[in-house]
């Protein structure tokens, strides 16, 4: 009967010991999920907003006083942001801007960003642009 229940409190510690190794195993791997996720998003991760474009491409085919809404809506689509502008004279012009950034995360300070700033008439015609583009 003693010999008997030596087995059992023996089984019994070999079995808690199993779970406790078992659960330490899980507790392991999670962890080592979730510390390479956060250095895969953190270390490695881009980010990019807007769309791209080329602004040397626009400057060759945009025509001030000439150029319409429709036209840089077929060349670029839609603009990211509308809005308006007041000039020096106190003319109102509704101006669209277009921008294109890249980066990784971790290195923000080598961020690529392009921005194109385009004023309008109110005949729907481009009056003014201007852009500027990170090197």
């Amino acid at each position: 009967m003693i010999r008997q229940n030596q087995n059992l409190v023996y089984q019994t510690h070999l079995e808690e010991s199993q779970m406790n190794n078992s659960l330490k195993n899980y507790k392991l791997i999670i962890s080592s999920v979730f510390l390479f996720l956060t250095l895969l998003l953190t270390g490695c991760s881009s980010i990019q907003v807007g769309r791209e474009f080329d602004v040397q491409l626009f400057d060759s085919m945009v025509k001030t006083k000439e150029t319409t809404k429709a036209q840089i809506v077929s060349w670029l689509g839609a603009p990211k942001s509308t809005g308006v502008s007041l000039d020096k004279d106190g003319e109102k012009s509704e101006e669209w801007m277009y921008f294109h950034g890249t980066g990784a995360l971790s290195k923000m300070e080598n961020a690529k960003l392009k921005i194109l700033q385009i004023r309008f008439n109110t005949n729907g015609v481009v009056n003014s642009y201007n852009w500027s583009n990170s090197k």
